[in-house]
């Protein structure tokens, strides 16, 4: 642990971006080296990792609230645990003839700035002076499809809708709405998350904790 305390201190000193004095790994090299100490810090290649998920990275494209592409790579990591955990979540929806499509994984922390900046509302946006689960790769945002079809089971919004329906709790819905969030939400708990107050979408690790921020690109990963 001291080691990789140390890691992340020498990464921050080298944050070109760090407007809050965060502890966040940005150089590839220590982040090789914290893997080398702690296998749980890898990150994982859902793609590869998991059987027939399915990737709509909207922020590697301008479909997004931003208006603009933010990642130069589409592709989605977590961090190993976290990988594991999503994919005894896949093989269960499988046999139920459903499966996950992910919108967001792990997430740079100069994205999280640049989010805070376009939306500043710190119930659907990360504060930028705290960081994201997702710059830990504990955060994933995702939804459910019929594997017979390939398409997106209805849910209460789009993803990223930034408005109250948007809550796991808003119930003025159509109920076949209702009945694929609960899905969602009771797979996506079983194996170990729990969904966000304000986004149905959107599941945080439970044990996010043991993981830092970090800021390095996808294709670095």
């Amino acid at each position: 642990m001291l080691l990789l305390l140390a890691f992340f201190a020498a990464a921050y000193a080298q944050q070109p971006e760090n407007p809050y004095g965060l502890e966040i790994l940005s150089d590839p090299r220590l982040y090789r080296e914290a893997i080398a100490v702690d296998e749980n810090q890898l990150m994982i290649d859902l793609a590869v990792y998991i059987p027939g998920i399915v990737l709509d990275i909207r922020y590697a494209t301008a479909n997004n609230f931003t208006g603009q592409q933010v990642y130069d790579t589409a592709a989605a990591f977590l961090r190993k645990p976290v990988a594991e955990a999503l994919l005894r979540a896949q093989l269960e929806l499988r046999s139920k003839g459903l499966g996950l499509k992910v919108f967001d994984a792990y997430r740079p922390y100069r994205a999280t700035l640049k989010f805070f900046r376009v939306y500043p509302d710190k119930s659907f946006v990360a504060a930028p002076w705290l960081g994201s689960r997702h710059n830990r790769g504990a955060a994933v945002d995702l939804t459910l499809i019929d594997l017979s079809s390939g398409q997106e089971l209805l849910m209460p919004t789009l993803f990223d809708d930034f408005t109250e329906r948007a809550s796991p709790s808003y119930m003025d819905l159509p109920e076949e709405a209702i009945r694929n969030r609960e899905k969602l939400i009771n797979i996506m708990s079983k194996h170990g998350f729990s969904v966000f107050h304000t986004e149905w979408w959107h599941y945080d690790f439970r044990g996010w904790e043991q993981f830092g921020l970090m800021d390095i690109d996808l294709k670095d990963l």
